[in-house]
């Protein structure tokens, strides 16, 4: 079997060929007239008046006898034979299209539609040119690219010999548009908030931090979608406004975590969480039926259904049921011993009771299917969420469990400054003392809280719930995700 080299070599003597014939192997415009899935909706009238139409594509196969031709051209619409007599197309075209063209090219055919004798619609091909000649072959028909690393690292193959890959690319288009047409529905308004920023804010993450050479001052990666810029919207005045954007977190990977990945987060003003989670409830169920047509799925061993009614999860109470631990008591030595108790691993810099209790609850979460909220959450661990006025100590969060997981996060946003002042400053010495994860004190902030913010519901919803929805791993629903250089 030749190798890929060789196979190449021989592609590029091809391409010599038609240089040397003065074809132009790769030219910018097409003479394209229809699509191939217009060309099968309209075939009937299309043979009958047996008006020449032209096709561009890519040769996805060829196959030869004698003084015929027969090969599928795919444009993105859809798949369609093409039919090459000797008989029906000059001399030297034939010749030509015998001499250079291989699987992998890109044509442009002009012909008419047909039906051969086996009974396919075909277009018999009157004339033909080349717009882009290949120079490495595809990937075997029946195996195409069977290394993850490989489909990854090559994901423009692996959409184009996977159906549910491209189908998975078409649908990631449908759930960013389904997010972004309920909002704009409900009179958010679109908004775009730095992605550098001096401070860090919005959530607790690990920034990916660079230099800004015009201004000589170091920032960071923006670590949520825009949470402080669109709280200052509010002091501004827009009663509803969200964002749709990439965000970067410097930390690890699993099958729910990446580094870079595309985020939405909205704020309403005069909205309080309970508010949020009606709002929230709807928008999902409503994502997933413009996405997937259906509220049902699967994610792994769970069996979903976002249109049956949702359920409440206390935070300490749902802890203390799964580990008998009560949060409110236990110090840190003993959360400490049910983790290793639990075989729950944990890396111990910078370790505190937050970062303790929130492993406690990660583990408890796994075992809800959902659809439900989790509320109840200590306002220790919440430093930017108004505290509950009916339970004091704990805050006005909630977040959607589905199969196990959080798939996003909302609160009442804490809306006094001295108080948010406070937390920032509890986070900052817990940031001192290791924890890199703790959010940064910004001072611009809270001069703004303090010109007057109104009661304010905000919510962030991520791309995990779009890996959900198709029942894979985050990474394998990136259209091109990060990989590590060869």
């Amino acid at each position: 079997m030749a190798s890929i080299e060789e196979l190449r070599e021989e592609r590029i003597k091809k391409l010599n060929i038609l240089k040397e014939r003065g074809v132009n192997p790769y030219p910018a415009h097409t003479n394209r007239s229809i699509f191939v899935s217009d060309f099968f909706e309209a075939f009937s009238t299309l043979e009958k008046n047996q008006k020449e139409e032209v096709i561009s594509g890519r040769l996805m196969s060829l196959r030869k006898h004698g003084g015929s031709v027969f090969a599928d051209i795919y444009d993105g619409t859809g798949k369609l034979q093409l039919y090459l007599k000797s008989d029906e197309i000059s001399e030297d075209d034939f010749t030509l299209f015998d001499e250079v063209v291989d699987i992998g090219d890109f044509v442009e055919v002009s012909g008419v539609a047909v039906v051969t004798r086996t009974g396919q619609e075909s277009l018999l091909v009157k004339s033909w040119r080349m717009l882009s000649k290949s120079l490495r072959p595809l990937p075997e028909k029946f195996h195409g690219l069977q290394d993850e690393e490989e489909r990854l690292r090559k994901r423009y193959l692996d959409i184009l010999f996977n159906k549910e890959v491209h189908d998975m690319v078409e649908k990631r288009a449908k759930f960013w548009h389904a997010t972004r047409t309920f909002l704009l529905n409900e009179g958010f308004l679109e908004v775009d908030t730095p992605v550098l920023e001096t401070t860090a804010g919005g959530a607790d993450a690990r920034p990916f931090a660079t230099h800004h050479n015009a201004l000589d001052i170091d920032v960071y990666l923006r670590i949520s979608a825009g949470e402080l810029w669109q709280k200052k919207l509010m002091v501004a005045g827009f009663p509803k406004v969200f964002e749709i954007g990439r965000i970067f977190r410097n930390e690890g990977m699993s099958a729910e975590h990446l580094q870079d990945y595309t985020q939405m987060e909205f704020y309403w003003g005069y909205a309080d969480y309970k508010m949020g989670m009606d709002l929230v409830k709807e928008m999902y169920r409503f994502i997933a039926e413009e996405t997937i047509g259906t509220q049902k799925f699967t994610v792994g061993e769970f069996e979903i259904d976002l249109s049956k009614e949702w359920e409440l999860y206390d935070y300490t109470d749902t802890i203390m049921e799964k580990t008998g631990i009560d949060i409110l008591k236990a110090d840190l030595k003993d959360m400490e011993k049910k983790l290793q108790e639990l075989k729950v691993e944990y890396d111990k810099e910078g370790f505190n009771k937050e970062r303790a209790t929130d492993m406690l609850w990660k583990y408890c979460r796994k075992q809800i299917t959902g659809p439900g909220f989790l509320v109840g959450v200590p306002k220790s661990m919440t430093p930017l969420a108004k505290e509950d006025s009916t339970r004091p100590g704990y805050s006005e969060q909630f977040q959607p469990i589905v199969a196990g997981s959080e798939v996003g996060r909302g609160y009442s946003e804490l809306n006094d400054p001295i108080d948010q002042a406070e937390r920032f400053t509890k986070q900052q010495a817990m940031r001192d003392a290791g924890d890199e994860e703790a959010q940064m004190y910004d001072e611009d902030f809270v001069e703004a809280l303090e010109y007057g913010m109104p009661p304010t519901c905000g919510y962030g919803m991520s791309e995990r719930f779009f890996s959900f929805l198709m029942n894979k791993p985050i990474r394998e629903t990136q259209i091109f995700p990060l990989m590590r250089p060869k």
